[in-house]
């Protein structure tokens, strides 16, 4: 029989560990905390590497997914770069970033506002729509339908990180 580097023959969680060595250490007000935080940052670990598996045959992280998404949502399939950046809630180099490139995978267009020359809007193109719907039907069948919880579970776990990101001023 072997055992576990711990010297258990029984396999521990990590973060249950962490928080008996928390509280053995005498930060019982920050035990549950620290295992809560790092339960988040684990889960998704997990749960990020599940989306990048549905999207490497479309060669997309989730941030460029996340562009392609949006302008597919675009009633004109066109977004201006600083709208994007606000609706995503990412820095504008990001967006910059994305938006390059799915321009060099040919996915998306930039284009200027005819009516200000100084507005740069971004524009999904016909590949990029085929490319989105795609990896959409494959990432609801695969994750987004199957996150890991029952369904009330889901919505319970969706309020919860909804009230963390509304006491953090998201």
């Amino acid at each position: 029989m072997s055992s576990n580097p711990a010297g258990d023959d029984e396999i521990r969680d990590p973060i249950r560990e962490a928080h008996r060595l928390w509280e053995a250490h005498g930060w019982l007000e920050a035990a549950n905390g620290m295992a809560m935080v790092t339960s988040i940052v684990r889960v998704h670990q997990l749960l990020l590497e599940r989306v990048d598996a549905v999207l490497k045959p479309y060669d997309l992280t989730f941030a460029r997914y996340e562009v392609l998404r949006l302008l597919a949502f675009a009633s004109n399939g066109r977004v201006s770069m600083t709208r994007m950046g606000s609706l995503l809630q990412v820095h504008p180099t990001s967006v910059t970033s994305a938006v390059a490139r799915l321009e060099r995978q040919e996915l998306v267009e930039r284009l200027r506002r005819t009516t200000d020359r100084r507005v740069v809007l971004a524009s999904i193109t016909d590949h990029g729509r085929e490319v989105v719907e795609a990896a959409t039907v494959r990432l609801n069948e695969e994750v987004f339908e199957q996150p890991g919880l029952a369904p009330a579970e889901v919505l319970t776990a969706t309020r919860l990180m909804t009230d963390l990101r509304a006491a953090a001023g998201d």
